[in-house]
C-alpha cells in the first residue's frame, strides 16, 4: 500500500482534498488505495466546468478493467477546471493519482465537513483492507 499524503484531505470515499489551507479553490482526486482497489484504469468522467457539485453528491464516474465506481464531491462549489490529460490518459489515476492524476477543481462555497485527516483516512483503509 502506498503511503498516504500528511498534508491533504480525505473522504471515506477515498476522494482526496488539497488547497484547503490556501484558499477557495481546492484540487480534488482519488486515492492510490481506491486506484489500487480499481485495477487499471480505463475511462473517466468528470463535472463540466461550470457546474455546481454538492459534497457528497456523486459527480463522475472512474471505470477500469474491474468494475465502475462514482466519484463524490468532497466539498460543494462550482468546478472551475477539470483534469483534461486524465480524460485522454485515465491511466494517471493508477500511475500519479497525487499529482497528474488530479481529477477536477472546485471553487468552494462554506466550510467543508466530514474530511479525514491523513491519520483518519488511515484508519479507514486499514479497516477495508
Amino acid at each position: 500500500m502506498s503511503s498516504i499524503p500528511e498534508e491533504l484531505s480525505y473522504t471515506k470515499e477515498h476522494e482526496w482534498v488539497a488547497g484547503l489551507d490556501d484558499g477557495l479553490t481546492v484540487t480534488v482526486g482519488i486515492t492510490a488505495f481506491a486506484a489500487e482497489s480499481l485495477g487499471d484504469v480505463v475511462f473517466v468522467q468528470l463535472p463540466e466546468v461550470g457546474g455546481m457539485v454538492e459534497a457528497g453528491d456523486a459527480v463522475g464516474e472512474v471505470e477500469s478493467t474491474k468494475s465502475v465506481s462514482d466519484i463524490y464531491a468532497p466539498v460543494t462549489g462550482e468546478v472551475v477546471a477539470v483534469n483534461q490529460v486524465v480524460v485522454d490518459d485515465p491511466s494517471l489515476v493508477n500511475s500519479d493519482p497525487y499529482g497528474e492524476g488530479w481529477l477536477f477543481q472546485v471553487r468552494v462555497e462554506g466550510t467543508p465537513e466530514d474530511l479525514l485527516t491523513a491519520e483518519e483516512y488511515t484508519q479507514v483503509t486499514t479497516a477495508e483492507s
